[in-house]
């Protein structure tokens, strides 16, 4: 089968179509016809060697690795255990962890059933495929943050895929929310639903102190601005951070580093978010397409910053 990856670590060059055997359903796990799987960031730093450095166990010396949190097609095998909705043709979503080769970017893929959650009606695949990752991590950040309705929170990188999810979330959940947007990206942001929205730049904390006095109750660090975003936390108040930066605990403040791979069988929260997408409440978008003999592109794409969405790979 066709596979996205690489056998060294490096520039987007590495990137190539992988020939790997075919994987196949046992007990409690369903194979995946993949017609769609989304790239994310944390697929670049895999490439270069920055996720082997602090987690060997993921990618220890091996021939080939695959790369892909997410992955959206048919099942086309099941193996015993399995719940009844996961059967053969069914169109789902599926959250895989990337280690070696058992990323989500092939043309089969096996996933536990946990993981595995039937697709949002009236969404194609393409679009389906951009959702579990970054809004599952959107949602940890919130919860970890246990903001009450009526309270207010500040959203960093509110244009990127996982500010986005965390706008709409904080909303649904009948939050106040404060983002940071470019002004290209104002008019999405509110679209998002943030009630203020300040420029991107230095001055964050300062411009939410402006709105909030006594600082923001909880902030989710999109944009991983790390300490720069401490001051604008309220005493007491927590910050959610995506990429396990945790600063210093003064006043009070609380850090929450968020490790989506924790969640990835929380068959609950990928479900809720599958029909939070139905609703409406969630927002699915997708940077651009591109044939599986173009991985190099999608990662050029990243690395030329400012993707709004996700690309995906077409297979």
């Amino acid at each position: 089968m066709k596979a996205v990856g690489f056998t060294e670590f490096g520039g987007p060059e590495v990137m190539r179509v992988l020939d790997l055997p075919e994987p196949h359903a046992g007990p409690g796990q369903v194979r995946i016809r993949v017609a769609a799987a989304a790239v994310h960031p944390s697929d670049v730093n895999a490439r270069l060697g920055v996720i082997a450095d602090y987690s060997p166990e993921w990618f220890p010396p091996a021939e080939s690795y695959v790369v892909g949190w997410d992955a959206a097609g048919v099942i086309d095998e099941v193996g015993e255990g399995v719940r009844a909705e996961l059967a053969v043709g069914a169109e789902v979503i599926a959250l895989l962890v990337p280690k070696l080769a058992l990323g989500a970017q092939a043309e089969y893929v096996v996933a536990p059933a946990e993981s595995v959650v039937r697709a949002p009606k009236g969404v194609d695949l393409t679009a389906a495929s951009t959702l579990l990752m970054n809004a599952l991590t959107a949602r940890m950040a919130l919860e970890v943050l246990e903001l009450a309705p009526g309270a207010t929170v500040a959203v960093t990188g509110a244009a990127g895929a996982v500010g986005g999810y965390a706008v709409q979330l904080a909303k649904a959940a009948g939050l106040t929310v404060i983002a940071d947007a470019a002004q290209r990206d104002r008019d999405l942001v509110i679209g998002l639903g943030a009630d203020h929205v300040l420029p991107r730049g230095d001055g964050f904390a300062e411009r939410v102190r402006d709105l909030c006095p006594g600082g923001a109750d909880g902030i989710i660090d999109g944009a991983v601005m790390n300490d720069t975003v401490t001051a604008a936390v309220r005493d007491g108040g927590s910050i959610a951070s995506v990429k396990g930066f945790t600063g210093i605990e003064d006043r009070g403040v609380r850090w929450c580093p968020v490790f989506v791979h924790n969640r990835i069988r929380d068959t609950a929260a990928l479900t809720e978010l599958r029909d939070q997408t139905e609703a409406g409440i969630l927002t699915l978008r997708v940077a651009a397409t591109f044939p599986v003999d173009q991985a190099e592109a999608t990662h050029r794409l990243f690395e030329a910053g400012g993707v709004r969405g996700r690309p995906v790979l077409l297979f």
